[in-house]
Order: structure tokens, then C-alpha cells, then sequence
């Protein structure tokens, strides 16, 4: 049975409840005591921008008038958008008045075919040590994607040209997917490189992006992270996290903290969605075997949805909804709509 918006909106008192329940019993259990600092209202604001980075109409965005431009999202001024044709990348960055914030918004690129993604994907070696840590390596695709495009230079320099005239401005940074990589590779940049503070991201359905050297180097600079993952999404779980990382030294990924994990409990008929708060402990920072690595990471309709937000272009929306019963979304998933070929970094 499924649940829309409104109804998710009135479970959040049970699932901050929960929440705090569930950090509550990691004290009594002498366990590293979980940084709660999830606010579920902040999370179900961002879902929204980052599935509206997914829109493809230039002119209603910088209006501010597409379909997924309202709601939460409602009156939030558009200050730059940044178009990549060349690497079929997207972003954008404005001023929410009603968060008092900067918000900057990552939509990543990806192949037509989910499946051919997400198998690509398993098998991407760590390949590019991190500029000026000792022992950090991250996925060079992702790392290029925001530094080697002209990402990075607009990103930036639409949020030193706001921030001029609005030093009362915080800075949340969101995507989904690829584009949760983009984001966090942003907000460690603006925090260590440009000397931003209080920093605050939340992605969604986010692969790993670096080593646990870069993990907690990343943990330092930008604790204001949340990692929101859905159910059984398979994004997450790729590239793979092996346990035993001193079988292989510093080559096996792995993801920071804090994780946000929303689960379904069913109740009878009733099939009700909750989330866990946690980020382990020791080694086991950022991955918490009590989190989504409790589950196998197979779905990718679970990847496409968070909170009941669907996020991806608005012809894969149409697809979905029209799919009712369990075809294959792989095969419906066609986020770059440009004629140019992908590029692979």
C-alpha cells in the first residue's frame, strides 16, 4: 500500500520519536552516543530542490515555475543556473528565504540504462589520490565531474556574489545519486578551500565516493552531513565497502557519517516507512552495519524514491506512475536529454 506526501508528513512526529528512541538506546548500550542533528523538516525541504534539479525546462526553473517548483520549495529565488552540455551535468544555486539559506542543488548524469550504471559503478576502482591528504583516494569520475567542469567555478562563485550582499546566509547543499556525489566533493571544497562555515549537506541515495582516509578528513571539514538512504537502494552500496579493509589498505570505499536510513515496517496490511539515525563507531564510522548495509542493495525503484519524492527527469516520472506493475524502471531511465554523447571521466 503506498503513501503520499501528506501522510508522510503527519507519521514524522512517530518517526522523530523512534528516531530518538533508537539514539537514546545506543547510550544505554554504552555505544558511541549517534549525533542526532537529523531534522526530518530540513530533509523533506531538500528532496524537493534535488528532484527539481532533474527538470529539464530552463525557463521554468529560473522562473521558478515548474511542476516541482512549489510546495516547500515555494518562493525560493534562483540566482544561477549552470547548464554542462558537454558532460550532461546540472545545477543550480538560490537564496530560501524561509531556511535562510543558500541552497545549491547538484543533478549528476547518468546512462540511459540504470542497470548499465550501477554495474559500472561496482566494479570502479579507487583511482585518484586526493589533492593534499595523506592516504586519501575518491573515485576520479566523481571527483572530476565538480572540479574538472564548469561546475565548480559557477558554483562558487554565485555563493561568494550572494553571500556579498547576504552574510546572513547559511550554505545546504543537496543532490540525488551522482549528483550527492557532486555535493559533498562542493562542500568539502567551500569548507577547507574557501574557509565557509557551518556547511550543511544532505543527499540522497549517494554512492561512495572515497576511502576511509578521505571519510574522515571529509568528517572533519564538513560534519553538518546527512546521507539519506532508502530502503533497499542499490546506489549506496556501490562502489563496494569491504570490512576487512586492512586485507586491501586503502583501497576499498567508504562512506562518511551521518547515515539516515528509512525503512519499512509492515504492520498487517499496512506497509508504514520509518528512519534510523546512526553512524557506528571506531572503523565502522559512516558505516554502520545497522543502517542499509543491514539489507542487500538491490532495488532501483527505492533509488528513485525518497519520502515519496520521485527523483528523475519528468519523463522517467511519467514511466514510473505508469508502471504498475513490476517492470523493469532500468530500462525507462533516460536522465541525459542532450544529444551529445556522455562523457566518462
Amino acid at each position: 500500500m503506498e503513501y503520499n506526501r501528506e501522510w508522510q508528513v503527519k507519521l514524522g512526529a512517530i518517526v522523530l520519536f523512534l528516531s530518538f528512541l533508537a539514539c537514546a538506546a545506543s547510550d544505554g548500550l554504552g555505544q558511541k552516543t549517534v549525533a542526532c542533528e537529523y531534522n526530518r523538516t530540513r530533509a523533506l525541504v531538500l528532496v524537493e530542490y534535488a528532484s527539481a534539479v532533474y527538470i529539464i525546462d530552463d525557463a521554468s526553473l529560473l522562473s521558478w515555475t515548474c511542476s516541482r517548483c512549489k510546495g516547500l520549495t515555494k518562493g525560493f529565488k534562483i540566482h544561477t543556473l549552470i547548464v554542462d552540455v558537454q558532460h550532461c551535468l546540472q545545477a543550480f544555486v538560490g537564496v530560501a528565504e524561509n531556511m535562510k539559506a543558500i541552497i545549491i542543488a547538484f543533478r549528476g548524469t547518468q546512462d540511459t540504462s540504470m542497470q548499465n550504471w550501477a554495474e559500472d559503478l561496482y566494479f570502479r576502482e579507487l583511482d585518484l589520490d586526493y589533492p593534499g591528504v595523506i592516504d586519501a583516494m575518491v573515485h576520479r569520475g566523481f571527483y572530476a565531474a565538480y572540479h574538472n567542469t564548469t561546475l565548480r567555478e559557477r558554483v562558487v562563485g554565485a555563493v561568494q556574489d550572494i553571500l556579498q550582499a547576504r552574510s546572513d546566509l547559511g550554505v545546504m547543499i543537496t543532490g540525488h545519486s551522482m549528483g550527492g556525489a557532486m555535493a559533498t566533493f562542493c562542500a568539502l571544497d567551500l569548507s577547507a578551500n574557501y574557509g565557509f562555515k557551518n556547511v550543511e549537506v544532505i543527499t540522497f541515495g549517494q554512492p561512495r565516493v572515497g576511502n576511509q582516509a578521505f571519510s574522515v578528513y571529509y568528517n572533519e571539514h564538513v560534519p553538518l552531513t546527512i546521507r539519506v538512504t532508502h530502503a533497499h537502494d542499490v546506489v549506496p552500496h556501490l562502489p563496494p565497502y569491504y570490512p576487512f579493509s586492512q586485507l586491501v589498505g586503502e583501497k576499498t570505499y567508504h562512506h562518511f557519517a551521518t547515515e539516515v536510513w528509512i525503512f519499512r515496517v509492515s504492520i498487517g496490511r499496512l506497509q508504514l516507512e520509518f528512519e534510523r539515525v546512526c553512524d557506528g563507531s571506531g572503523d565502522d564510522i559512516g558505516e554502520d552495519p545497522s543502517c542499509s548495509r543491514s539489507v542487500a542493495g538491490n532495488s532501483i525503484a527505492d533509488h528513485l524514491n525518497y519520502y515519496g519524492v520521485f527523483l528523475s527527469t519528468e519523463d522517467d516520472v511519467l514511466g514510473l506512475q505508469k508502471s504498475s506493475t513490476g517492470t523493469n524502471t532500468s530500462q525507462m531511465l533516460g536522465f541525459c536529454k542532450t544529444s551529445v554523447p556522455l562523457q566518462r571521466f
